[in-house]
């Protein structure tokens, strides 16, 4: 599968999600669907901590995975870029997104998420999204880390029912959640 076997012709707005935990391929299988597509930009959502040499690593093998001719945008600003960018989007990941609104009190981060979405739905291009699956592990200690996890928790779910393509990433591989699940009612 790849690509070309994903891109509606009517050009309406469609996006494929991708999600898995930590080391479960979930980057490199968006990537392998997204190979095919022609003027992609691929957005990178975090800080470039040149401090944090393992970081440094992690970004250095996504960038040598990437065809060269990817549009690299390296933001914490995602909002704005969606606002900018009307081509096709490859996004990576949307913890970035939770992380740079880590700070704001509930109803502020209510308002950025609620945003993001309906600018995602507007969306003409095909975009791709990655996110990562926190909330099968151990409850944080922390407050912070418990906020991330339940934000993502529920920015993942309305990205889910916004995607015409919803995907598991899991120790290597991935599976079509659409094809074998429901939705659960709310």
């Amino acid at each position: 599968m790849n690509a070309k076997n994903l891109i509606n012709r009517d050009n309406i707005s469609h996006i494929i999600f991708i999600t898995g935990g930590t080391k479960s391929g979930k980057s490199e299988f968006a990537e392998h669907l997204a190979k095919d597509v022609k003027e992609l930009s691929y957005v990178a959502l975090s800080e470039n901590n040149i401090d944090d040499k393992e970081w440094q690593e992690k970004i250095n093998l996504h960038r040598k995975r990437r065809p060269n001719d990817w549009k690299l945008i390296e933001t914490a600003d995602l909002l704005n870029t969606l606002n900018q960018e009307d081509g096709p989007l490859l996004i990576d990941s949307i913890g970035g997104f939770v992380v740079e609104s880590i700070g704001k009190d509930h109803n502020e981060w209510s308002t950025k998420m609620h945003l993001l979405i309906g600018l995602l739905m507007r969306r003409k291009s095909i975009t791709f999204i990655v996110g990562e699956q926190v909330g099968w592990s151990l409850v944080s200690e922390y407050k912070i880390g418990n906020t991330y996890i339940e934000r993502i928790g529920e920015l993942q779910k309305k990205v889910t029912k916004i995607s015409k393509d919803n995907w598991l990433a899991i120790n290597g591989r991935a599976i079509k959640i659409d094809e074998i699940s429901i939705e659960i009612p709310t």
